[in-house]
């Protein structure tokens, strides 16, 4: 069998498990559970592997917790950032779930050791309240105890069915694959609220590439809205991990999502000492400051979202904010989220970041903003995507790449959304590789290609009252058809002879009626 058809084959059965289980609950109420479960096998098999060290002989699943010296925790602790003792292993509760009558509360205790055990460790941050959404006392799982542990036990019977193959072999890309399928299936069903945390794979790829281009070893990659952690993870798939020097950095407002972040971290094999993402708001509560700059930032920020703004004054003296000499609007954060990447960023690096097509174009405070952008020649380049790519929103968005490093004056343009950019897949378009290759090629090369791409200087942009729109700049090929004039008018001949005609008809039915 081939990885590929594993793949496929494990994911269709992972969403039916997923599917089928839920059993008439909300599927988006019902995700955390899965992707609980999933992570908690992934980490009893993770931990497992490392324990029993490739030897034959050693069941760790087998022995009794009685064998684990404080030396043994301790040890392991430090080099994986958390413990689980025999007993906790997935195995060993699924193999009792359905019969278990206290199956709820022996999870709960489960995931609060888990917890625990990195408790004065480096690893704390990371591993404190990863299960706290795995609320194995919700509601949502059924109101009765019995209920309750039947729907967990199926969920555990289901996961554990998963054939992921040996783990030292490529069960770990089969249990991220796994997870990020369930995160964007998900998301799609979601609508809008999935895609406010999930970027879709393609278009983290793009960001990723754009992101680290030309740069053959990283410091450090941050992403200041960080959602799942899908665009972080992009950049792991495209580089060597040692490139990437100093770990994956991000914060993430919304404590679900944190949690699904780090979790996502863990499944793609990232040890807690290579990565740190941080909960809270990143415009009023920025973390990493000490941790700047970095030479990767990747970001989806949320779109038009309010903010303190003018409200708070404190903030027009904030280092992100002051050069520009003007706050986002408080209604409409995503310039605030901008210029916070670009105070983030090395002198040798790049920020991609996802934006709404429409503050390219406004006036007042955000053209304000664009005007400090251009004029120190920080826009690289404004790239238009094509529509559908994003759950929950039909937008083109635009990808603004911010760069400190250009040895020209010029900004360059490019109009990726014709039909040659983008592929239709059910009620979404997507970026296939050949996509992704064909705007990458454009971006690296600066080369004008006509009706969609061009690269100006900056003095155009000012007096085209810092206007960023690609659509400014970039003549959009005319794809209607020709009509010929003679043709035209011989048919509106005919059509308003056929209304003369019909007209005569109505007047002498009505003169009848009246006679």
């Amino acid at each position: 069998m081939t990885s590929n058809t594993q793949r496929a084959q494990l994911q269709a059965q992972i969403w039916k498990i997923a599917d089928e289980v839920r059993n008439g609950l909300d599927g988006w109420d019902f995700k955390q559970f899965v992707l609980g479960t999933l992570f908690y096998r992934f980490i009893s098999e993770n931990f497992t592997n490392y324990i029993e060290g490739g030897d034959e002989s050693v069941h760790y699943a087998d022995m009794p917790d009685s064998v684990i010296t404080p030396a043994i925790k301790d040890d392991a602790v430090k080099t994986k950032g958390f413990f689980i003792y025999p007993s906790q292993i997935f195995v060993n509760v699924a193999k009792t779930a359905t019969a278990n009558p206290n199956l709820n509360t022996d999870l709960k205790a489960i995931f609060d050791s888990i917890e625990s055990s990195a408790t004065g460790y480096d690893s704390e941050k990371n591993i404190k309240g990863l299960f706290a959404d795995f609320d194995t006392t919700s509601t949502r799982l059924g109101n009765t105890v019995a209920d309750k542990n039947s729907r967990l036990a199926a969920v555990i019977k289901g996961v554990g069915e998963l054939n992921f193959g040996a783990f030292e072999d490529n069960h770990i890309d089969l249990f991220g694959d796994a997870y990020e399928f369930l995160i964007h299936n998900y998301a799609a069903n979601a609508g809008k609220s999935g895609g406010e945390f999930f970027t879709p794979q393609c278009v983290s790829k793009l960001i990723a590439r754009l992101a680290i281009h030309g740069q053959s070893t990283i410091n450090k990659i941050y992403d200041p809205a960080a959602g799942s952690g899908s665009l972080l993870l992009q950049a792991k798939k495209q580089l060597d991990e040692h490139i990437i020097e100093d770990g994956f950095y991000g914060q993430e407002k919304n404590h679900t999502t944190y949690n699904l972040a780090r979790m996502n971290m863990f499944l793609h094999n990232i040890n807690y000492d290579k990565f740190n993402i941080a909960l809270g708001d990143t415009l009023m509560n920025p973390q990493f400051m000490q941790e700047k700059p970095f030479d990767a930032i990747v970001s989806n920020p949320p779109y038009g979202v309010k903010w303190k703004g003018s409200d708070d004054q404190t903030l027009i003296h904030d280092n992100r904010f002051a050069p520009a000499g003007v706050l986002a609007p408080k209604s409409k954060a995503d310039f605030a989220f901008v210029l916070h990447s670009l105070h983030y960023l090395s002198g040798k690096g790049r920020a991609a970041i996802v934006c709404f097509p429409t503050i390219f174009s406004r006036g007042g405070a955000e053209q304000k903003i664009r005007k400090y952008l251009v004029d120190n020649n920080f826009v690289e380049t404004v790239i238009a995507l094509a529509p559908n790519l994003f759950y929950g929103t039909g937008i083109a968005v635009n990808i603004l790449v911010l760069s400190k490093h250009k040895a020209d004056t010029k900004t360059q343009f490019i109009n990726a959304t014709g039909t040659d950019f983008f592929k239709k897949v059910t009620k979404n378009n997507v970026l296939e590789e050949e996509h992704i290759e064909k705007i990458l090629s454009i971006f690296v090369s600066k080369e004008t290609v006509e009706n969609i791409a061009t690269t100006v200087d900056n003095s155009q942009i000012a007096e085209n009252d810092y206007n960023l729109s690609v659509n400014s700049y970039v003549e959009v090929k005319e794809t209607r058809k020709e009509s010929d004039i003679k043709e035209l008018n011989a048919r509106i001949c005919k059509i308003v002879a056929r209304e003369n005609e019909l007209r005569a008809e109505i007047d002498k039915i009505i003169a009848e009626l009246e006679d």
